[in-house]
């Protein structure tokens, strides 16, 4: 008898993961021009730390609306480690960073990120590499340097400013990579929430900066830190996590590569910047490198289905999406989609 398995994602949930992606890369690029205005007002552990705050209260708040408990016991070590490197260190370093360099030398050092993700989920993870995905990042990363190269014609960069932008890109990798396995064992809003609780903690030494800051700050200034914490922050990591649970930490890793590209498009929309050739034709090849990183054969996905319908195959015995009624099994398992793509051809 044949029958189909929950390993077999529906076209909903694939549109709902991808939605979700979307959302997350849309609202972070946003939060550069955010930064942009309140980073001139706020010193970047002020603004980590009102930016979480909001953040927190947000994520909080739905918490209770949506009665979530606290996280299980086993979820806590990747909550905890990826609130200190994403929520807390890379926050802060990266708004410090970005005061030290240009632009485009903060956007080309911070996109390594997902090429040190890749490498962390394959050697952590056991993350799958297949040919599609390599491929795209590499194209994406081109268009990344592309794009940091034709921003760079203005200001400078230091030593110290490269270095703390570095530092940044090793924090979100290492929080996303960390972030994986606890959304395996608790829900992605939990996950954000407490992560983002223990970012707070971290940044609490920075309250008296907050609050003397913010007395003297301009109200639109307070206006995009607390948009920055609700949206490209509570919202945003939110649906970040949501989609992470339902793929790799390398593919979600190589979507990042769309922010900068959507970056050039706000500021030119938002801040009336026009870019240059040079920076349309990078945000182009971002743009293509990500869609060819998310592309799947039509072979490999041809062949789950037919070896879930069948019983056969590691498609049968996997679960890469969450059906409504999912066992914990198949929430730690990876998808067998990916590991069919690892072992295409070129």
């Amino acid at each position: 008898m044949m029958t189909l398995s929950p390993a077999v994602p529906s076209r909903r949930a694939e549109l709902l993961a991808a939605g979700a992606a979307v959302v997350s890369v849309v609202l972070w690029a946003s939060a550069f021009v955010s930064i942009r205005s309140a980073g001139e007002v706020y010193s970047p552990g002020a603004l980590a730390l009102g930016r979480l705050a909001a953040g927190a209260l947000a994520l909080g708040a739905l918490c209770l609306v949506r009665r979530e408990g606290w996280p299980p016991r086993a979820a806590w070590p990747g909550i905890a480690v990826s609130g200190v490197l994403w929520f807390g260190v890379y926050m802060v370093v990266l708004n410090w960073g970005e005061q030290q360099v240009d632009a485009g030398t903060a956007a080309l050092v911070v996109n390594t990120g997902p090429l040190l993700i890749a490498l962390l989920g394959a050697r952590l993870l056991g993350d799958p590499m297949p040919p599609r995905l390599l491929a795209g990042m590499a194209v994406s990363f081109a268009g990344a340097v592309t794009v940091g190269l034709s921003m760079s014609g203005e200001g400078g960069a230091s030593v110290l400013g490269v270095v703390l932008c570095l530092v940044a890109a090793v924090a979100y990798a290492g929080g996303v990579v960390a972030q994986k396995p606890a959304l395996g064992r608790a829900s992605a809003l939990q996950v954000t929430t407490f992560g983002c609780l223990v970012g707070a903690v971290l940044c609490l030494p920075f309250s008296w900066q907050l609050v003397t800051e913010a007395a003297e700050a301009p109200l639109s200034a307070t206006l995009n830190m607390v948009y920055l914490g609700i949206f490209p922050t509570a919202l945003a990591f939110w649906t970040w996590a949501y989609a992470l649970s339902r793929t790799t930490a390398s593919r979600m890793g190589a979507t990042t590569y769309a922010v900068p590209a959507l970056v050039v498009m706000m500021s030119w929309l938002a801040l009336d910047e026009v870019p240059g050739a040079l920076t349309l034709v990078g945000g182009a090849l971002c743009l293509v490198g990500v869609a060819v990183s998310r592309s799947r054969s039509r072979g490999s996905r041809g062949s789950q289905v037919v070896a879930t319908i069948t019983g056969t195959g590691a498609g049968a015995e996997t679960g890469g999406t969450r059906g409504a009624v999912e066992s914990q099994e198949a929430r730690e398992t990876p998808n067998a989609q990916e590991a069919q793509e690892a072992q295409e051809p070129a």
